[in-house]
């Protein structure tokens, strides 16, 4: 007699049957809201339940930037880092990752700690010590959020950095606070 054994849960995970989708909900239009024109720059971009269209994401990603959106902030520095929906334009790039990690992204502080990173190497020598500390203080600020990539990226820079370097970049992480956040008063 065969015994019978009800599906795993990586089975159902992988089963082939549908379960009733929920039904879509259509955002309002005309909505100023910035999560809502994160939202529907999103489905434009990736083209979920509309047809893909990059020129379209990036103007409800940049409404939604302009009202301090972080996540708009950064997927339009990605947008002008790859150039989709709009030329390619690494300094526009720059500026939307330097205003998300400034809001305390985390995607936005490890492009910052790259762009600063990079600018260590190809910049002039005189200023290579303060795009390391910076490119130290994103990488841990942006590590210290889980972020993808970026717990070892600051570690090779510590081998050109001085000790006083590093100690004015772990003094900058600590005393880093997002972009329209309250500094905790002092007792």
């Amino acid at each position: 007699m065969l015994a019978t054994m009800e599906k795993s849960w990586l089975g159902k995970l992988f089963s082939s049957a549908k379960e009733t989708p929920l039904p879509a909900v259509v955002p309002d239009v005309n909505s100023t809201d910035p999560e809502v024109l994160f939202n529907r720059g999103l489905n434009f971009a990736t083209g979920a339940g509309v047809a893909q269209d990059y020129a379209q994401a990036l103007d409800c990603y940049h409404q939604a930037a302009e009202q301090n959106h972080g996540l708009a902030q950064f997927n339009l520095g990605m947008m002008y880092a790859r150039g989709q929906g709009v030329a390619r334009n690494d300094v526009e790039s720059a500026a939307w990752f330097g205003r998300a990690a400034r809001l305390g992204d985390a995607g936005g502080q490890y492009h910052m700690g790259r762009n600063c990173q990079r600018a260590s190497m190809d910049g002039l020598p005189a200023d290579a010590p303060e795009a390391r500390i910076e490119a130290y203080k994103w990488f841990q600020l942006s590590a210290a959020q889980g972020y993808k990539d970026s717990e070892g990226a600051f570690a090779p820079l510590t081998f050109k950095m001085t000790r006083a370097e590093v100690a004015d970049a772990t003094h900058r992480v600590s005393e880093f606070v997002p972009t329209g956040a309250l500094k905790p008063v002092p007792n």
